[in-house]
């Protein structure tokens, strides 16, 4: 069963609870927003959804509520920061805005990020750029849970990716897991109890299926491209790795919860060659003749993020549709 909840009753006890447990005024009033933002986005799994898993870990101490970013290395437009086991989404807003920071001086930032937690939601870093007029790229490597092309174990991590594109019209933002469903979206399927669209990985017998709670136990998802995925995912972790001086996806197998990636962002000022005016020109031209194919019967062709911008709208009109029972989990912690 499912209930509406406001946009403004989710973010106010989102934020109580953050302040119930430590976090301080400013940081539970932004964490709350990003969490809200998630979910109306239409992004339960790394919303509403995932805040109890938040504040789980948050009690077991592998994220610090009171933990501050700290600068390790300086050199022009690139740096390297320890996010100190701090909130995951707290660390990548301001790392984000940071590369930002850097990207107006110089034309480019690159911030790489040690010791930090889950983002949520990627694409919440690469919205908040665009918004800024900013071109932005940031991926994070994760545990492994996701087999290399040819091996059944999950020894590479699925590290989500994000481009991101200013529009005046409506920001373009690609935000995707590197295997072909996230185990977000997976988590969503066995919730509402569907199939998969398209096959999504393997079950215990070997056998491809588009069944997600098959998927999600066997941690065989397939990744895109198949060996194209792989191979992408292993690179994505060796940059993270290197550039922040962090953990790799082999280090993270080690530890019992989802804690400590590395995380890259990169954000470009696109003034430096030409004007939002000329990229709205470029990006309309693009889509338009990207739209123009010939639609299979009863589908439609969206660029990436425009979804995205119709569901905050209904949902900001309507109100929220979350799990009852994950509404009840999240009312409980702040009864508690």
């Amino acid at each position: 069963m499912k209930i509406y909840v406001s946009y403004i009753e989710l973010k106010t006890t989102l934020k109580e609870i953050l302040l119930k447990y430590n976090f301080e005024e400013d940081d539970a009033e932004l964490c709350a927003e990003i969490f809200t933002e998630n979910t109306l986005s239409g992004v339960l799994s790394h919303g509403i959804n995932r805040f109890p898993l938040f504040i789980d870990l948050v009690q077991k101490g592998k994220i610090n509520p009171k933990s501050k970013l700290e600068k390790i290395i300086s050199f022009n437009s690139i740096e390297r920061w320890d996010g100190n086991y701090g909130a995951g989404p707290l660390n990548a807003w301001r790392m984000t805005a940071r590369a930002i920071e850097l990207a107006k001086e110089y034309g480019i930032g690159l911030i790489a990020l040690k010791n930090t937690n889950h983002w949520m939601r990627a694409a919440t870093y690469g919205w908040k750029a665009a918004n800024e007029g900013f071109l932005f790229i940031c991926w994070t490597n994760t545990i492994p849970n996701m087999p290399p092309w040819g091996g059944i174990e999950p020894k590479t991590g699925n590290n989500p990716i994000v481009f991101a594109l200013p529009c005046s019209n409506g920001n373009i933002v690609l935000d995707m897991a590197l295997s072909q469903y996230s185990y977000g979206k997976l988590a969503t399927f066995i919730y509402e109890g569907k199939k998969l669209p398209v096959i999504g990985g393997y079950d215990e017998n070997g056998n491809l299926t588009d069944d997600p709670e098959a998927i999600y136990k066997t941690q065989r998802p397939l990744p895109i491209g198949f060996w194209k995925g792989s191979g992408l995912s292993l690179l994505l972790d060796l940059f993270a790795t290197v550039l922040a001086g962090g953990n790799s996806t082999a280090d993270l197998s080690k530890f019992d919860d989802d804690y400590g990636m590395s995380q890259i962002f990169i954000a470009i000022n696109p003034n430096v060659f030409t004007s939002q005016k000329e990229i709205d020109l470029i990006a309309e031209k693009i889509i338009t003749f990207y739209k123009s194919s010939k639609r299979l019967e009863g589908e439609q062709i969206l660029y990436p993020g425009e979804r995205t911008l119709i569901t905050r709208n209904e949902n900001f009109k309507n109100g929220i549709l979350i799990e009852e029972k994950i509404w009840e989990a999240v009312i409980s912690l702040k009864m508690n």
